[in-house]
């Protein structure tokens, strides 16, 4: 069975139950835009777990939560879809205090307790280390995103989890594709499935068909706690960033291009490229030319 196909009726028929859902949704809108946005955001996910086997032999998942719209947002619609039956995985949020100048620590604790929502905080100060080994001027993020990643690889081995699941949506895939484009002179993006180096754990990133403005958008009508980056997000010319501004602009003036790229990712024709090691161009031989018939 497709496991998208039914998803309509089964949201259909448990809001028609009093509007009753998680207590993380207790103050959540009712109003139609809101549901369904909310509806397509679960569909969406719900894709992704099939196109993606997302599921397949998994029980226990360490969701990282940054305090950011996007992880905020994943941890609602996975605790959305568990509450509802969908989603049979345990689900544990982690966030790593990172040592950050104001990060308010008691932010998320509070709104994960609130929520009932089981989770682990971690102390580890990578920002020291950060800041003592890129050098003035320079850019913190890909120092910053291994530290945080070696950490929360080890957090869920801990927690004995299957999965590592990140809140990455489709202009987060875009824009590394282009990064990698543009800087790295390869094809590659953010995949929505991967087993780590060691081959003992998943990362998944099951908004990878998630538009970022419906993120954005279902943050704000959640009222999300929001906790700010002072450490990366202070900082002005990333890559990161302009290839945000391409793809808004491409956006703009063609509405739906961002769509038809995240399609172009998943239909890759290796013969018309240009990687002899993806695809045997020296077998490639023209044969005995084909007999005309008289």
């Amino acid at each position: 069975m497709n496991i998208v196909a039914d998803i309509a009726d089964e949201l259909e028929t448990l809001d028609g139950q009093g509007g009753i859902a998680h207590a993380l949704f207790a103050d959540a809108p009712s109003s139609v835009s809101f549901n369904k946005m909310r509806k397509r955001l679960l569909r969406q996910v719900r894709q992704a777990f099939d196109d993606f086997a997302m599921l397949k032999g998994q029980k226990r998942w360490l969701i990282g939560v940054s305090g950011g719209k996007d992880s905020y947002g994943l941890l609602a619609l996975l605790l959305d879809l568990q509450w509802r039956g969908l989603l049979p995985v345990e689900l544990i949020a982690c966030n790593l205090d990172q040592g950050q100048p104001n990060f308010p620590k008691h932010v998320l604790p509070d709104y994960l307790t609130r929520v009932g929502v089981k989770h682990r905080i971690e102390y580890r100060d990578t920002y020291s280390i950060v800041k003592e080994k890129v050098p003035a001027g320079g850019t913190y993020c890909s120092l910053c995103s291994r530290l945080r990643r070696g950490n929360l690889y080890r957090i869920a081995r801990e927690e004995g989890c299957d999965a590592l699941v990140l809140g990455h949506h489709r202009e987060d895939i875009l824009e590394t594709f282009f990064m990698n484009f543009f800087h790295g002179g390869r094809l590659a993006s953010m995949p929505a499935k991967l087993l780590n180096d060691e081959g003992n754990l998943m990362v998944l990133r099951p908004l990878a068909y998630c538009a970022e403005d419906d993120m954005a958008k279902f943050a704000a009508a959640m009222q999300f706690p929001i906790i700010p980056c002072d450490l990366c997000g202070s900082q002005d010319g990333l890559q990161r960033n302009a290839m945000k501004d391409m793809l808004a602009d491409i956006e703009r003036r063609m509405p739906g291009r961002k769509d038809t790229m995240l399609r172009a990712l998943a239909h890759v024709n290796p013969s018309h490229l240009l990687d002899p090691k993806l695809f045997d161009f020296a077998a490639l031989m023209a044969g005995e030319p084909t007999p005309k018939s008289e």
